[in-house]
């Protein structure tokens, strides 16, 4: 045998056999390996994804399903048409216009098999910690979120445009800049209570005379109310018979009531 002298600096170690130690064969992976079994949450969540993907009409809703004013796909749900909800991202609590507290939200989306609910309020953050906690004695996870009232004006003309409500979500840790956001929510929260006002002028040039102090006590301490409340009062008054009917008569987009 004839042998040449390398250059050490051009080899790689890993591509030369050591004649000492022979050639080993490379063991290939074994094809009777198992793979991993599915959990039954991880079934569960394919199977709900499959029935989003492939839905199959639900049974109608009764008329007076949740005071007329549930989407028709929440009062199908309501109605026990459809399967269980396992991820909720759109929930809000009595810190805007929710009827349950943080807490008894959490209790009721995991009362229902929720695994995963983002708590979206408007316009604040303010239940996510009550919420956070109550998650964890739960055992459901929570994703910070906030629906933040908007304009889109294309003309950027202040005042104008069409309402855009924007829904945020967050890691486990909330928003990076909280002080810059919470900011802008409070600007956003004290628009709500000018709105507000403005809407219950307009019922009342109306004859539909709605007290201030009705609506906040409907919202709640510290809460900035929305058209929600008001349309709460106007039931409690009995100028309507529900909240749909006041939201159609009074409070909608295109209502004589309706405010930015």
């Amino acid at each position: 045998l004839t042998f040449l002298p390398l250059d050490r600096s051009r080899l790689c170690h890993r591509n030369l056999p050591n004649p000492a130690m022979g050639t080993k064969k490379k063991t290939k992976p074994s094809r009777g390996r198992k793979k991993p079994r599915t959990s039954a949450d991880q079934a569960l969540a394919l199977d709900y994804v499959r029935a989003w993907a492939h839905p199959t009409p639900p049974p109608e809703p009764s008329a007076d399903a949740v005071d007329g004013f549930l989407p028709p796909h929440a009062a199908r749900m309501a109605c026990g048409g459809g399967a269980n909800v396992l991820f909720e991202l759109h929930s809000h609590s009595n810190h805007s216009d929710g009827f349950l507290s943080p807490s008894a939200l959490v209790e009721r989306a995991h009362r229902n098999g929720v695994k995963v609910l983002a708590l979206t309020d408007h316009d604040t953050m303010a239940g996510i910690p009550e919420a956070m906690s109550a998650a964890h004695k739960c055992g459901i996870r929570i994703i910070p979120g906030v629906e933040i009232s908007a304009l889109h004006s294309p003309r950027e003309i202040p005042g104008a445009g069409e309402p855009v409500h924007i829904l945020a979500y967050y890691g486990m840790c909330g928003p990076s800049r909280f002080d810059e956001l919470d900011n802008m929510l409070l600007n956003i929260r004290e628009g709500r209570y000018l709105r507000a006002k403005n809407m219950l002028a307009k019922l009342n040039s109306l004859k539909v005379p709605i007290k201030w102090e009705h609506v906040t006590k409907i919202a709640g301490e510290g809460v900035a109310p929305g058209r929600l409340h008001i349309a709460r009062a106007l039931v409690e008054a009995g100028y309507v018979d529900n909240v749909r009917q006041a939201f159609n008569k009074y409070l909608g987009n295109d209502g004589p009531a309706y405010a930015t």
